[in-house]
């Protein structure tokens, strides 16, 4: 049973959406996972999909999966490209990984309309402006 099995608490990885580059015209986003463990993690799979409603109508993305492979200590990989247009949309990204061949695994979320200016902060390890969750939680 699903009460039985131990609860295995996933800290210290952060999702970033991060702003690459801009100009006049456009913006260029990505997301990435971050490592901010002193261990490696292995067979880092990251499922990622947008839903919600914008122009008052239900809308849902496609679920993408991501295959990352393994990540080093204090590091960090690039999970995909998101476009503008659906930060008005919730955004979910299902991470799950092997320490030790101890699966582990989160949901992150980020809210409609939270990927914004105002919530810029420089991502760690990155090294660049985003909005991210996790870390130590």
């Amino acid at each position: 049973m699903k009460k039985d099995l131990p609860e295995n608490i996933v800290q210290n990885i952060t999702i970033a959406v991060v702003l690459e580059s801009e100009s006049p015209e456009s913006k260029v986003w990505n997301v990435y996972l971050i490592n901010e463990k002193s261990q490696e993690i292995q067979n880092v799979l990251v499922t990622s999909k947008g839903y919600g409603e914008k122009d008052g109508v239900q809308v849902q993305t496609s679920t993408l999966r991501h295959f990352i492979g393994n990540v080093a200590a204090h590091s960090f990989e690039k999970i995909e490209a998101i476009d503008e247009q659906v930060f008005g949309l919730t955004n979910e990204y299902w991470l799950s990984f092997y320490i030790d061949n101890i699966i582990y695994d989160k949901k992150y979320i980020f809210l409609p309309e939270s990927i914004i200016e105002g919530n810029l902060i420089l991502v760690p390890l990155v090294n660049k402006l985003g909005v991210i969750i996790g870390g130590m939680n």
